[in-house]
């Protein structure tokens, strides 16, 4: 007479494998969670650093090659501590340009936001055409340090 049914060394065998597939699903997803944690602050920097961009570019008249810089409010930020500093320049003008003359302006920005404890930054520029005011100084090549 034969018996039907699995043994207990295949239950086992079975069981472990079970086993090692669920703590490989809830590595993985534990993995996932944790990145899209991080892709989500980067994307709140981005998302920063477009809206202050659009506000220093509505600026008529930015101070030149000077820092400027600030601290987001945490509303504004949904949260995540973030600062941020910013440099106009000329950045391409005619030669001889005088009051009058139509330059390209650009300005550097940098978000700085903690994201696992370690400070993180976001870097964009934009670039915008304007008019030299009478009293500016005549524009000279701006070729610092990045941001």
């Amino acid at each position: 007479m034969r018996q039907r049914g699995f043994s207990l060394l295949e239950v086992m065998v079975a069981t472990f494998i079970m086993a090692v597939a669920v703590v490989a699903l809830l590595s993985n997803l534990t993995t996932s969670l944790r990145n899209a944690s991080r892709l989500t602050d980067h994307d709140r920097a981005a998302l920063l650093a477009r809206h202050k961009m659009d506000e220093l570019l509505l600026i008529p008249r930015l101070p030149q090659m000077q820092v400027i810089e600030g601290q987001f409010d945490p509303a504004q930020s949904s949260g995540l501590p973030a600062t941020w500093r910013a440099r106009a320049s000329i950045y391409e003008f005619a030669p001889g340009a005088g009051p009058g003359a139509q330059v390209l302006e650009r300005v550097e920005l940098q978000i700085l936001f903690q994201n696992g404890g370690r400070t993180k930054s976001y870097s964009m520029e934009g670039f915008r055409k304007r008019f030299l005011l009478p009293d500016e100084p005549p524009p000279q090549p701006f070729a610092g340090p990045p941001l």
